[in-house]
This record gives structure tokens, sequence and C-alpha cells, in this order.
């Protein structure tokens, strides 16, 4: 059963994640970002990290996306209407380029996979010891997480300050 829905909720984020880059509605391409968002939070539970799969949802699902959705409704995207050669051309460009940045994922992952501590180190024995899911995900975010979880804050803050001052600039 864990197999069958490891398989289902990989399946679901893979397919709604190409189909956020694919589509060429905005607001749908939105809506998939938010099954995916749902289905990585899937993930998370099947991986036993409830407070991670909660967060994921209420924070990327519910917040996140609604200020997503915001901006694409203020900026007033609409659909792209592109011809079949013009699509053809984005494609030739895109494999390349997409093969090109799997392999540098590829090769910077299983490096860092070949730099962590062994295996078990951070397994279910470690998270009890540390008094729990939440008081070990504290503890690491708030010691050796701490420069990234506020970098990701700033960069968010810079991108809402960017998308208003950009849709200031439409109403002139």
């Amino acid at each position: 059963m864990e197999l069958f829905l490891f398989v289902t909720f990989s399946a679901l984020t893979v397919g709604s994640a190409a189909a956020v880059v694919w589509h060429p509605h905005p607001v749908k391409s939105a809506l998939f970002l938010i099954l995916s968002f749902f289905s990585m939070g899937g993930l998370y539970l099947l991986l036993q990290a409830e407070f991670i799969a909660l967060m994921q949802v209420l924070v990327y699902a519910g917040a996140v996306m609604v200020l997503f959705l915001f901006v694409i409704m203020l900026l007033n995207l609409k659909p792209r209407g592109e011809d079949r050669a013009a699509f053809k051309v984005r494609v030739r460009w895109a494999v390349p380029l997409v093969l090109f940045f799997v392999g540098g994922v590829l090769t910077a992952v299983t490096g860092a996979l070949a730099r962590l501590a062994p295996a078990g180190s951070h397994g279910p024995d470690w998270v009890a010891a540390q008094g729990g899911n939440i008081r070990a995900l504290g503890r690491l975010l708030f010691t050796r997480g701490l420069l990234p979880f506020e970098v990701t804050s700033v960069l968010l803050l810079v991108a809402v300050v960017g998308v208003m001052v950009l849709a200031k600039k439409e109403r002139r």
C-alpha cells in the first residue's frame, strides 16, 4: 500500500509540475502548482514528517499560492497565443537544456549525498532522542538552516515588492 501511495503521489507531483510549466494559462498553471503542493504534502506524510506535510499544505498551498494568484490577477496576465512553429522552436531548445540541467542536478545531488553523514544518523532513534519531529526540525532549522531560511524570506519579500512596482508602472 505504501509503495502504491508513493508512486501515486510522485506521479501526481511530477505531472502537475510539468503542467505548471507547459500550460499556457497562468491561473490554471497556478492551480496545477497547488495540486503539486498537495501531492508533495502526501509524500511528506509517507515519510512520517507530519509537521512538514501540514506546513507544506498550509503555507505553500495556502498562503503563498493566494499571493501568487493575487499577483497574477493584479498583473492581468493573459494566456499566451503561440503558433505551432514557435512551440516547436521552444521544444527544440528546451530538450537539450533540460537534459543539461538534469545532469547538473544529478551531479550536485550525488556529490552532496557522498558528503552526508553515515546512514541512520538522523533516523527514528535520533528523532525520538530530540523529543519528536517538531523539536528535531526546529533544532536543525535554527542551527544549520538559519541562513538559507532567512535568505529565502528576504527573496520572497523582494519578489513581492518587485511585483508591486511593476504593477504600479502598468497603471500609469
